[in-house]
């Protein structure tokens, strides 16, 4: 919690041309964000909530996955056999209140 996930989202979908503000989609589940030109740019999943992989398909996770967009996981690590192998994962660390770290695998 706190870490910056939703920061870097916000930095993320800012650099696609996002027009849409960027929130963390906790109570929601997934946010989409679009582009200046209306196009579908990506979703945004919290998982923090959820407590087995299931409720993840019970909102159509495998549908979103299907779609050519960039899809933002929060909290991934709650429904991991259900990412797909080439997936990016992203791993922040807070160092102190103002430095994370990041690693990228």
């Amino acid at each position: 919690m706190g870490v910056g996930k939703t920061t870097l989202t916000k930095a993320l979908v800012k650099e696609l041309g996002g027009k849409d503000t960027v929130n963390s989609p906790t109570f929601g589940i997934v946010n989409e964000y679009r582009g200046v030109n209306g196009e579908l740019l990506a979703f945004h999943f919290d998982f923090y909530r959820i407590k087995e992989e299931v409720e993840a398909l019970d909102l159509g996770f495998d549908d979103y996955l299907n779609q050519d967009v960039w899809i933002f996981i929060e909290w991934a690590e709650k429904i991991p056999s259900l990412l797909p192998d080439e997936a990016t994962h992203i791993f922040l660390e807070v160092i102190d209140e103002t430095t994370r770290s990041i690693y990228i695998s």
